[in-house]
């Protein structure tokens, strides 16, 4: 391999093998990779690894210069409504990381003011960083920070309404999260996130901030939801509660479904809102409030095929508090003379945990009383049935719950009131696979 020495990572370089010929930045091999491979980001935002071997020259197009950038000081239009952007981290928040060959979250809020200048013909902005946390590393005490700070935000009589920005892999949790967390909130509460990070083409970011942005200085809703795109394309982003969304795709821009429920509103690029669930708090004068008690000592528990109840065991064994288990259709748990774990339910439950089903279909709710077995649950063991609660989301609202009470029939009450949005009477049939 000729000509290595004249490049050096970050450099625009071209790269020439025996068949072929690529342009990029020359990335630094991260530690993960074998070597003898030279890792370059081609011009789409990719990453390629080509062998060493197979290189005859690298040549130097353009040597890296560190960009000199300015914050912008942000003007304030007295005829517009005020926004506070709060940065946590998250692909919506990645640019390339030089040290790992990959993207990592380091803008802050008052960067993606400056990548995205339109944002001022919207709002005023206000802009702050609160972490810079990937969703997949969050804890329950990450939720807790983030609702704070939107609260002292929601407290100031100024600001119309807030935005957060994190990772998505976690988002449904999160936004669950601070629907039980922030009482009262007034305002909205938007939070978005992209898919595909910021140094790509195709990334959601830009759209999806625009929107958020829109909504939260414009949409009449007080309450917790997320932003982020309607369909694949750059048509308009969709607005879910925060206790009824669940991610449910690994990478489509539009991965983000409601679920047993309309979006409430459907919000496009040109500041159109339409809105699609009039079922939904109004904004109001009333004073937020942080009610973040969490009870951390809970599981989330998938049924399966063979399941053993050792499994429930474990979690009992280890002192913990409550159990979702996301069962299957209306509630089903395993019941058979060779599998059944209605003793170790009822084991648990004995020993002051509360177990709660929700169902893993998703879509639909859990019944306590049409199937016999159903009915073992529900009567004779003591177990709570989370009707049309996403798992996810009933696991969120349990420990919010244990955060609460301690007597199973305070745990019961308090579980089964609709707090934020989370439980309705009927779910909206128009909402499947919408």
């Amino acid at each position: 391999m000729s000509g290595a020495k004249k490049a050096g990572p970050k450099d625009h370089v071209r790269v020439i093998t025996g068949s072929e010929e690529y342009i990029g930045i020359l990335m630094p091999r991260p530690e993960i990779l074998e070597e003898g491979i030279t890792v370059l980001k081609l011009e789409n935002g990719y990453n390629i690894g080509i062998e060493d071997k197979k290189i005859k020259s690298i040549e130097l197009i353009k040597p890296y210069a560190p960009k000199q950038q300015k914050k912008k000081r942000l003007a304030v239009n007295p005829k517009l409504p005020t926004v506070s952007i709060l940065s946590t981290g998250g692909t919506i928040s990645s640019k390339i990381d030089y040290s790992t060959g990959g993207v990592c979250a380091d803008y802050t809020a008052e960067d993606f003011v400056e990548m995205c200048p339109e944002l001022e013909k919207t709002a005023n902005i206000r802009a702050k960083k609160v972490m810079n946390v990937m969703s997949e590393d969050f804890t329950y005490k990450d939720w807790q920070e983030m609702a704070r700070s939107a609260v002292l935000e929601l407290k100031k009589k100024e600001i119309d309404g807030v935005v957060i920005t994190m990772g998505t892999d976690m988002l449904h949790f999160a936004a669950s999260a601070l629907s039980f967390f922030i009482r009262n909130p007034g305002k909205p509460v938007i939070i978005t996130a992209a898919q595909r990070s910021i140094d790509r083409g195709s990334s959601d970011a830009f759209m999806n901030l625009v929107c958020s942005v829109n909504s939260a200085a414009n949409l009449d809703f007080s309450g917790v939801a997320s932003c982020m795109h309607g369909t694949a394309d750059d048509e308009y982003c969709i607005i879910n509660r925060g206790t009824k969304v669940r991610k449910m795709h690994t990478s489509r821009r539009d991965a983000f479904r409601p679920v047993n429920e309309l979006p409430i509103a459907k919000v496009y690029p040109d500041s159109r809102i339409e809105i699609l669930n009039k079922e939904h708090e109004k904004r109001s004068r009333c004073s937020p409030e942080l009610d973040d008690r969490f009870c951390s000592s809970i599981a989330l528990v998938q049924i399966y095929p063979g399941m053993k109840g050792d499994i429930i065991d474990f979690y009992v064994d280890k002192g913990y508090k409550g159990i979702v288990l996301s069962a299957t259709a209306l509630g089903h748990v395993p019941t058979g003379k060779q599998n059944s774990i209605l003793e170790n339910i009822s084991n648990a439950i004995s020993r002051g945990v509360t177990v709660v089903i929700a169902s893993q279909t998703l879509y639909g709710r859990t019944h306590p009383y049409v199937y016999t077995n159903l009915r073992k649950l529900s009567i004779q063991l003591g177990c709570v049935f989370a009707g049309d609660m996403l798992p996810e989301t009933a696991f969120v609202k349990l420990g919010w719950v244990l955060g609460h009470k301690k007597a199973p029939a305070e745990i019961r009450e308090l579980f089964l009131k609709n707090i934020a949005g989370e439980l309705t009477e009927r779910s909206s049939a128009e909402s499947f696979l919408f």
